[in-house]
């Protein structure tokens, strides 16, 4: 599983990023999404990751529609041109993603990674590797190596090396996620990965990022702030070594 991978031999992406947070966990009235972390919108910086990675995305926000006028009101209050559709978020993420595929143009052809609004730190390269595995074998998703020991409720431990953490981006052919979403909902669908099994597609699993984290709660917001501050050194660091 190689991160090193480049966009140039991409066709069109898109990508369906599902915001529809209440913010339950944080204890407070704002959405998840909407919270900041070094002073910008978590969706916004998740945006902009993906406009980073992947150059000209057709980008397709799903937000609960009462949330709407308030993420236009941030994106004034920011000077963020979020130039992107936007559609209603379904009771569950799997009528999300139905509601955000309905908005990209029927005939289109190409790749379609979804992704929670909420995790702003997918690299560049976790992005653009999980869409050229997506080119090539029709489904990829990123995962991360178990690094603590995992116990059975039942009462024994299981070998850690045969399990893997999932992520997002998932990435599918548009072909193949269409076909997926046609299918009526099961409460089995944890994921977009479990619809396209369920539609009898074969998934790749490609290497993630362990700062790739979905913000969810008080504590997960203060990881992201570490997080942010962390990269902020490195690229500063970076760019005194190239002066």
């Amino acid at each position: 599983m190689d991160n090193n991978t480049n966009n140039t031999a991409l066709p069109r992406c898109y990508a369906i990023i599902v915001a529809g947070g209440k913010g339950l966990r944080m204890g407070g009235p704002l959405p998840k999404q909407f919270m900041c972390v070094g002073g910008r919108p978590i969706l916004m910086r998740t945006i902009d990751r993906f406009r980073e990675a992947l150059p000209g995305v057709g980008i397709v926000l799903v937000l609960p529609r009462e949330q709407q006028e308030l993420w236009s009101e941030l994106c004034r209050e920011h000077g963020f041109s979020a130039g992107c559709p936007v559609a209603d978020g379904g009771p569950t993420r799997f009528h999300s993603v139905q509601n955000g595929l309905k908005l990209i143009p029927e005939g289109a052809q190409g790749v379609v990674g979804v992704h929670d609004g909420v995790r702003p730190f997918a690299s560049v390269a976790t992005i653009r590797a999980c869409y050229e595995a997506a080119r090539l074998s029709g489904a990829a998703i990123p995962v991360t190596p178990v690094v603590e020991t995992l116990r059975h409720a039942g009462g024994h431990t299981v070998p850690r090396s045969d399990y893997r953490l999932v992520q997002t981006p998932q990435a599918f052919s548009l072909d193949v996620l269409r076909r997926a979403y046609a299918q009526p909902y099961r409460d089995a669908f944890t994921d977009d990965a479990s619809v396209v099994e369920a539609a009898g597609a074969e998934v790749t699993l490609v290497e993630g990022n362990r700062e790739n984290i979905k913000i969810t709660t008080p504590f997960d917001l203060a990881v992201a702030e570490a997080v942010l501050s962390l990269q902020g050194r490195v690229a500063a660091g970076a760019q005194r070594q190239t002066t």
